[in-house]
């Protein structure tokens, strides 16, 4: 019976895995087309960042430090940003989350909001440093501030979307990471 169950067990994740990059892919797509043809004068929430936090926080099981790195590596190359940089940011940001993520599941969602915010404010700023130090050109400061507010802002929505229709829920602290009452 115990096998069964975690065979069931391997399954559910390798399933969300797989779901957590065809959603990372699909944001990705979505940011690749076409919509405007005129530039923007403000910036939407940095949507493959909110997924990687809520993902990371809620189950890190779902969200592999690989696959985390792949998906943000792969939207460096096709946004045209230093390749490596935001994925080198997002992945220890995302590692941070991870250890933080037992403690996380005592506390209320302030708190989980509050971690993927300071998560979010680290990436932007380990982004912008790394910019500035190469010379490389930067967007206006007002635009990653405004993208920054906006993720955050959006990072409830995400995990109540996920929870909601993908069963990305926080397990609770009676359970390990893999579901398993402890």
């Amino acid at each position: 019976m115990a096998e069964v169950a975690g065979r069931q067990g391997a399954a559910r994740r390798w399933s969300m895995r797989i779901a957590f990059l065809g959603i990372g892919l699909g944001v990705i797509l979505f940011n690749l087309l076409p919509l405007e043809t005129t530039p923007r004068r403000w910036a939407g929430p940095d949507l493959l960042l909110t997924l990687a936090c809520v993902w990371t926080l809620r189950r890190p099981d779902y969200a592999p430090a690989l696959a985390v790195g792949t998906l943000v590596f792969l939207a460096d190359l096709m946004f045209q940003r230093p390749p490596g940089l935001m994925a080198a940011l997002v992945v220890v940001g995302c590692e941070w989350l991870r250890a933080r993520a037992r403690t996380t599941r005592e506390m209320n969602f302030l708190t989980e909001w509050a971690a993927a915010a300071a998560v979010m404010a680290g990436v932007l700023l380990g982004y912008r440093v790394a910019l500035a130090i190469f010379l490389t050109p930067q967007p206006p400061l007002v635009l990653n501030l405004m993208q920054l507010v906006v993720s955050v802002a959006v990072y409830p929505l995400a995990a109540v979307f996920f929870g909601t229709f993908m069963g990305v829920r926080r397990i609770s602290a009676s359970h390990d990471e893999l579901g398993r009452t402890a």
